[in-house]
């Protein structure tokens, strides 16, 4: 899958569609590897994004923004997925719990229930959706 993506002036809330329609990707260039929007500073492949991904930072949010003052305690981190590094809201999880090393999948979050609203990056450790059979379970959906 590479499609030379230097012209299309792809955006951050298309990046956000592909993502929550669970094709998420990556944009690959010579030495670089990033999400839109990206400059047009060389020539830049849409390669796939890795289904899940390591944590490789966290922090724990106790005085939030005001448009999160509903989700605190909330934990961000920072987890690399492949040759890029994203950051997120880690979901649906005590934020005292989250850890460096935990796998997550991508998610894509909403502020409210409508198209309309801000929408960002969150993750959903793996932990959290294993079936109590411990079976292997699939990636989740939000």
């Amino acid at each position: 899958m590479s499609d030379d993506l230097e012209s299309t002036g792809i955006g951050y809330d298309d990046w956000l569609d592909a993502l929550e329609d669970g094709n998420g990707f990556y944009l690959q260039g010579k030495n670089t590897a990033t999400i839109p929007p990206a400059p047009e500073r060389e020539s830049l492949d849409r390669e796939p994004l890795p289904d899940e991904g390591t944590i490789e930072a966290v922090s724990t949010i106790h005085v939030p923004h005001p448009a999160f003052a509903d989700d605190a305690p909330y934990a961000v981190a920072v987890a690399s997925f492949g040759p890029v590094r994203l950051t997120g809201q880690v979901q649906d999880v005590d934020p005292t719990t989250v850890e460096g090393g935990s796998t997550v999948v991508p998610t894509v979050v909403s502020t409210n229930d409508t198209k309309d609203e801000e929408r960002f990056i969150g993750f959903i450790p793996i932990e959290s959706n294993e079936p109590e059979d411990g079976s292997k379970h699939g990636r989740p959906t939000r």
